[in-house]
């Protein structure tokens, strides 16, 4: 991916909800937690299942400690930096740049920049 692309509108995803999102064919879980907006890719590194499934995704723990939580097995990952918090899973989740410009949320995947 060369650049940013417009994901969301501000307003329409509430904090501490998710949307599914799909930037350049890649489907990802946008996240506007109580510290900003954070971006994974939506599938589990354990079994490849969908972390946010018909717009909804399971969020576990305090304001800043929140782990986003597999539906399939209960694999849980840290929404901000993508690590692999417990087994079943092991392997990170890729995490994509977010920013947000005149009230459009943006995201972009930094292995391409």
């Amino acid at each position: 991916m060369s650049g940013w692309v417009t994901v969301a509108r501000e307003e329409e995803v509430p904090v501490g909800g998710c949307r599914l999102v799909e930037v350049e064919g890649t489907e990802v879980a946008l996240l506007h937690l109580p510290d900003g907006w954070h971006a994974v890719e939506n599938l589990c590194t354990h079994d490849y299942a969908e972390l946010v499934t018909d717009g909804h995704c399971r969020l576990e723990g305090a304001p800043g400690r929140e782990a986003l939580v597999c539906p399939r097995h209960g694999a849980r990952f840290c929404p901000r930096t993508g690590r692999a918090l417990t087994p079943p899973a092991y392997e990170d989740l890729a995490v994509f740049e977010v920013r947000v410009v005149e009230g459009q949320v943006q995201v972009r995947d930094p292995r391409w920049s």
